[in-house]
């Protein structure tokens, strides 16, 4: 995974004025850990930083210029506006080239399993250890033609190279069933509508349409006639 470049500005100024005003000129607030040594508040370009992220998937990462020196950094949290979808906070992680980082890397699944079955993916992620510049940002897991029964632990999954598992290797991953008949669908909405104290309403055949009482007697008053 290549390192995007991005120049970060250090900040001596927190809280939460200070992150407004700086969201205000389209820039992140940011804070890099590790190493033992005191964190290190930065600074990003609000759109350079959002393409990265973008582009480097859940454990982006990103090589900052801070102050001249260059330092590897892997991302670890963001924070994002749920209604402007703009960013508002990372934490990053200092890493150095050729170290080991542990990690949990998204999983994702190919092809199509064998009719009238139910896919499950029981995680989405595997932790693994990788060296911090070649984290994989996926692992495929293939289940082309898979039958009802099969299941897929962890350690059935294959890893790219460099790549160490550190997962349970009994760890569930997708488990393929039969898919439930109409009635049985039916039957667990009724279930789960009943534990949710939901009565339902009566069916359309057990509701008289509009006008059936008027023309039931009309009639009436024509035999009588």
């Amino acid at each position: 995974m290549a390192a995007d470049k991005i120049i970060a500005e250090t900040r001596t100024e927190f809280g939460k004025g200070a992150a407004r005003r700086i969201r205000r000129e389209d820039k992140v607030p940011a804070v890099i850990y590790g190493h033992g040594k005191e964190p290190i508040h930065v600074a990003l370009p609000g759109h350079d930083t959002w393409l990265a992220l973008k582009s480097g998937g859940a454990n982006a990462l990103l090589d900052l210029s801070v102050d001249g020196k260059d330092q590897l950094a892997l991302t670890k949290d963001v924070q994002i506006d749920a209604l402007k979808r703009t960013l508002t906070h990372i934490d990053f992680v200092a890493v150095r080239k050729g170290e080991k980082v542990h990690v949990e890397v998204p999983v994702h699944l190919v092809g199509e399993a064998a009719k009238e079955t139910l896919v499950v993916t029981e995680n989405q992620t595997l932790y693994v250890e990788a060296e911090a510049t070649h984290i994989p940002e996926y692992f495929e897991i293939s289940i082309e033609g898979l039958e009802a029964g099969t299941q897929i632990l962890a350690n059935e999954v294959e890893l790219v190279a460099g790549s160490t598992l550190l997962s349970e290797e009994d760890l569930l991953m997708v488990n393929i069933t039969e898919a439930p008949t109409a009635e049985e669908v039916e039957a667990e909405l009724e279930e789960a509508e009943a534990e949710a104290g939901i009565e339902k309403d009566e069916s359309e055949d057990e509701v008289p349409e509009v006008g059936d009482e008027e023309k039931k007697s009309d009639e009436e008053g024509s035999s009588e006639e």
